[in-house]
């Protein structure tokens, strides 16, 4: 009787989650997000995997953290991860296994990673401080911000542990005025992630 209970009861919450996100057009806004997004995302992918049929972007990078030295390495990463995030980190912490103590370059590429993510922050904190850029968010995105607002702790958690851009995320919720503690509590998942990986990866070498 307990389980069955519990069932219904774990029905009956995802059932009012679902309400709530068709209610507050929560499902609309990711469709319509989604749909805006799809052609950039397709070209980006286009345009990296004809590059990386004529010149191999994971082998130079791979040759790159050999040639370089640790602290060339580490700051390379932060860039990169403070900018757009675009280099997968995996090969960072595939360098950071082939090190001399590879749990601890992997805790700093996890810091570097997260601190990274919330000078990001800041820097769409500022994109909006520009004329253009804070009148077009405040007319012509008001629906869309106030959505986003809802929901900017979703975007930090799917940022911080899933396959995409942990910069782009945060960027994002700084355009959207995302409380700073919040990013700060959300996207310390950054650091799980890398721990998970790590886990995955110094395994597999």
């Amino acid at each position: 009787m307990k389980n069955s209970s519990k069932s219904k009861s774990e029905k009956s919450r995802i059932k009012l989650l679902h309400q709530y996100y068709s209610y507050t057009g929560f499902y609309n806004f990711v469709w319509q997000a989604v749909k805006k997004a799809l052609p950039i995302i397709i070209g980006v992918v286009v345009l990296v995997y004809v590059i990386n049929h004529f010149f191999d972007i994971n082998k130079a990078l791979t040759e790159l953290t050999e040639i370089l030295p640790a602290w060339g390495v580490l700051s390379f990463f932060f860039v990169s991860e403070t900018l757009l995030g675009l280099i997968p980190p995996e090969i960072f912490i595939a360098w950071a296994g082939k090190m001399y103590s590879p749990w601890f370059f992997l805790g700093l590429l996890a810091v570097l990673s997260y601190v990274g993510g919330l000078l990001a922050y800041w820097m769409g904190r500022t994109i909006t401080k520009i004329p253009s850029v804070h009148n077009y968010l405040e007319v012509k995105m008001e629906k869309q911000l106030k959505n986003s607002r809802k929901w900017g702790g979703f975007l930090i958690v799917v940022g911080a542990l899933l396959p995409l851009p942990f910069s782009i995320s945060c960027i994002a919720a700084g355009i959207i005025k995302f409380p700073f503690r919040a990013v700060i509590l959300y996207g310390s998942l950054r650091l799980l992630r890398f721990v998970i990986y790590g886990l995955v990866i110094f395994h597999a070498l």
